[in-house]
């Protein structure tokens, strides 16, 4: 036979290989994480209940899912194992207390400085004086409409558009 006929077969081979070896890594996985399992450890079933491990026998884990309430599971239900902290904050609400925030700078550590200015405030708002200016050029002195007429004949139905 010819090496390029024989290729492919040896590609998937390969390929069969390789997908058999992940999968009994994750099963590895999973049994160490099931054999942390300790009387007094939360975790979280397949099915997405939490509860606390009470009992664990050899194929079967008694939980509580509830004060005074338990289950008979078998281990393999057994999504994950949940350290005291996640597992506290999510049945309990409780959250973990807070650590210090730390600056990323170094400015916060030095102090202020007294010598430093002030930053100026800048006012992206038109100015007072400026305002006062165009409210004035605007207003009509001669008697006809004023701006405010305006509005209300807007407010009315009255529109400018052209």
């Amino acid at each position: 036979m010819n090496i390029v006929t024989l290729l492919p077969f040896i590609v998937l081979i390969g390929a069969m290989f390789l997908m058999t070896r992940s999968a009994k890594n994750k099963q590895r996985q999973a049994m160490q994480m099931r054999d942390q399992m300790q009387p007094g450890t939360g975790v979280r079933t397949i099915g997405g209940m939490y509860a606390t491990v009470k009992e664990i026998n050899e194929d079967t884990v008694l939980l509580e899912v509830a004060p005074g309430v338990h289950a008979i599971y078998a281990k393999n239900a057994i999504g994950a194992v949940l350290e005291d902290a996640e597992y506290n904050r999510i049945v309990h609400g409780l959250e973990p207390e807070e650590t210090p925030v730390v600056p990323d700078d170094a400015s916060s550590l030095t102090g202020t400085d007294a010598d430093a200015p002030a930053e100026k405030k800048i006012d992206l708002g038109k100015d007072t004086a400026a305002a006062a200016e165009d409210k004035d050029a605007t207003s009509d002195t001669s008697g006809d409409v004023t701006d405010a007429e305006k509005k209300d004949a807007k407010r009315d139905g009255d529109t400018d558009a052209k």
